[in-house]
């Protein structure tokens, strides 16, 4: 297991207190630049998390940013601060892999639309981050470059798809990254890994120039070390693309406007059943008490019934049209080079788009119809008021703590289940609603493995589960000056 230092990194502050820095010449984004790339030359070997990196690219970019905040040019909380990209969005001039052998060579001559915003912003790229094959995935254990490793403990799995984005964070490798989630993949490792990560609402970032998993379900997001940097970036990521025809117009919104104001008249529901069932003790032990500080800290705190909404899918249901959706439409993406070499793939991967191929139409079509109807019933529901009165929902983020690398079943939960079921089941609701799903870590386990409680909320609802988030963080003593 690896000690206490090697994880955190080398970045004191949160990205206003290092914007700060840079602003006021106490610090300089080559000073900040070196430091990253030093924690990936000594970490990046037992982790596995950078599988591209830009040092040289980096450093010039990092001395350009200085000029510009030397000469009082400042772009933004992102100015001069390292940055990390999944290996799925397309880099100008810089391979895009992701994950696969296929494209272990490819060099897209454009940027994707949300590195293109990160590069505007003033952020220093360091390099592109580990992938689960084509992020078809949420353990990070299959890639052409082998599995990314817990940074808690490298013999366990930092979780995926978007496991090199949580672990370079976690580790100080970046100060910042981009992920994708079509079924918890900014979540899970997020909550593996003991950092921020959000799903927003689907539509609100361009998906340009990313590789597709789910044309349907594929949501775009940032991991970071606080709350309130996970709100600075995705103010960042957000902005109307028409080459996305599913990003929708949307004003320009500072996600950070309520991150100060507690919790204190807020009502969180926690919700009975489906959520709750078959938990590892830990992560049931941990995500109570990161509830319970919600209510000592004001919040009003009670049960909601889910299922009993009028017109909300069964939970279990949101969950199987989930797995049809994402199924038929990868296995869609993916058919020629099925056809033309099968060899290529991860033998799992390739297994799980294969069983693509099985669906029926009418059971897509009918998965279809239902995601429909969740998406329009859960926002008209939180729209007049929320689930049952309440703000938010807390869930745990996953079931389980980080499983051991290889471990194909877990039954840590009090049943046997695949590991991939337990990673996956408790996050896959929202990817169904598009609604927005915040990961915040809230305490480790006796085996020093970190948990994540989810807050989730209506579309368009992230400045909430913000506040939620850095009310929590803040009560359990990880916020920035706060020890």
């Amino acid at each position: 297991m690896t000690t206490s230092s090697d994880v955190g990194g080398d970045f004191e502050g949160d990205l206003a207190e290092l914007s700060r820095r840079l602003r006021d010449g106490t610090t300089t984004s080559a000073k900040l630049t070196a430091a990253a790339l030093e924690r990936v030359e000594a970490a990046n070997p037992h982790l596995n998390a950078v599988v591209t990196l830009l040092a040289d690219g980096a450093m010039r970019d990092a001395e350009a940013a200085d000029a510009e905040l030397q000469a009082g040019h400042w772009r933004g909380p992102l100015h001069g601060i390292p940055f990390g990209v999944k290996d799925i969005f397309d880099t100008a001039g810089v391979r895009t892999t992701v994950g696969s052998e296929f494209f272990r060579d490819r060099v897209p001559d454009e940027d994707a639309d949300v590195v293109r915003r990160v590069r505007d912003a003033g952020a220093v790229v360091i390099g592109k981050l580990h992938t689960h094959e084509f992020a078809f995935g949420p353990s990070g254990d299959a890639s052409c470059f082998g599995p990314v490793r817990n940074p808690h403990d490298p013999g366990r799995m930092a979780g995926g798809s978007s496991g090199g984005s949580a672990v370079a964070v976690a580790t100080g490798m970046c100060a910042a990254a981009l992920g994708s989630d079509s079924g918890g993949s900014v979540r899970i490792p997020a909550a593996l890994c003991g950092v921020v990560g959000m799903k927003p609402t689907y539509g609100r970032i361009s998906r340009y120039g990313a590789f597709p998993l789910s044309w349907t379900l594929d949501h775009i997001g940032p991991l970071t070390r606080t709350v309130g940097d996970n709100a600075r970036v995705l103010g960042v990521l957000c902005g109307y693309d028409d080459r996305d025809p599913d990003s929708l117009r949307r004003d320009d919104e500072d996600f950070t406007r309520e991150l100060d104001f507690g919790v204190r008249g807020l009502t969180v529901g926690v919700p009975d059943g489906y959520y709750f069932d078959h938990l590892d003790p830990e992560v049931d032990r941990l995500v109570r008490a990161a509830i319970g500080t919600l209510a000592d800290l004001g919040a009003t705190v009670r049960p909601v019934s889910l299922p009993g909404l009028p017109g909300l899918p069964d939970l279990a249901a949101l969950r199987d049209a989930h797995r049809t959706v994402i199924s038929v439409e990868a296995y869609a993406i993916h058919r020629e080079r099925l056809d033309a070499s099968p060899e290529l793939f991860d033998p799992i991967v390739r297994q799980r788009l294969l069983d693509g191929s099985a669906i029926e139409g009418w059971e897509y079509a009918e998965a279809l119809r239902l995601l429909g109807e969740s998406r329009r019933t859960f926002t008209r529901l939180m729209a007049a008021g929320g689930v049952n009165g309440v703000d938010a929902l807390a869930t745990p983020s996953v079931a389980v703590t980080a499983p051991r690398l290889g471990q194909v079943d877990t039954d840590a939960a009090g049943v046997e289940e695949t590991v991939r079921w337990a990673l996956t089941r408790l996050a896959v609701p929202t990817n169904v609603t598009g609604t927005p799903s915040l990961s915040v870590p809230c305490g480790l386990s006796r085996d020093g493995l970190p948990v994540g409680l989810q807050l989730s909320g209506p579309a368009w609802s992230e400045a909430r589960l913000y506040r939620i988030g850095r009310a929590l963080e803040t009560g359990l003593g990880r916020a920035p000056g706060s020890g």
